[in-house]
């Protein structure tokens, strides 16, 4: 999906729905840094665009007004 899309997606989505993206994204970031710290290598590569997604996420709310 290219970036344009994905942030008029989001940008389309309510602040409870874009919350919760950005728990859920939290949780995989999490989970992929412990699986690489575990030695599965696979996983390395997989951090970056969901750490993008992420603050791509956090910007739009920062748009709609949402602190924290």
């Amino acid at each position: 999906m290219k970036v344009v899309e994905q942030l008029t997606e989001l940008r389309s989505l309510g602040v409870d729905d874009l919350q919760q993206r950005a728990r859920d994204l939290d949780d995989q970031v999490f989970r992929l840094r412990l699986q690489r710290s575990m030695g599965q290598g696979e996983a390395g590569n997989k951090v970056r665009p969901l750490r993008r997604e992420r603050a791509r996420v956090h910007t739009v709310l920062r748009e709609k007004g949402v602190k924290g």
